[in-house]
């Protein structure tokens, strides 16, 4: 999904093996993930989605920590959604720590591991094995 700040900005559905980047979008006050080739499309996430970043996970200018989280794995969730206007997008990180998407810093690049199962009960997407041996 796309935090209530990006309503204003094109976006589409996140696609297994997207090339994302952290990025801020003209019109909008917060972060979040643009398609490395749509660079002013906004890419929604829905909880569940794993990505892989190429580095190690970076924050700016958060609380009182400026850097490295020293992860590289990562699960999109929404937080705090029954309070309508902060925002909602987030990561947890392998190790358990929820940051949210507005902090990333800008220009990290992450690749989109596996969508969350469906509700329908499709059969899981078995492309995650070859693009986290990609990402490694």
């Amino acid at each position: 999904m796309c935090d209530y700040s990006l309503h204003n900005v094109a976006s589409r559905p996140a696609k297994v093996g997207d090339k994302l980047v952290s990025t801020r979008f003209k019109n909008a006050v917060t972060r979040g993930f643009a398609a490395v080739c749509e660079p002013n499309v906004a890419v929604c996430l829905l909880p569940g989605t794993e990505v892989a970043f190429d580095w190690e996970v970076e924050l700016e200018y958060a609380l009182d920590r400026f850097g490295k989280l020293g992860e590289r794995l990562a699960r999109f969730r929404q937080i705090d959604v029954d309070k309508p206007h902060v925002h909602h997008d987030a990561l947890e990180l392998a190790n358990g720590e929820i940051v949210l998407l507005t902090r990333l810093r800008e220009g990290q690049h992450a690749t989109v591991l596996q969508l969350p199962a469906s509700p329908t009960g499709a059969e899981p997407d078995d492309s995650r094995a070859s693009l986290e041996a990609e990402v490694a």
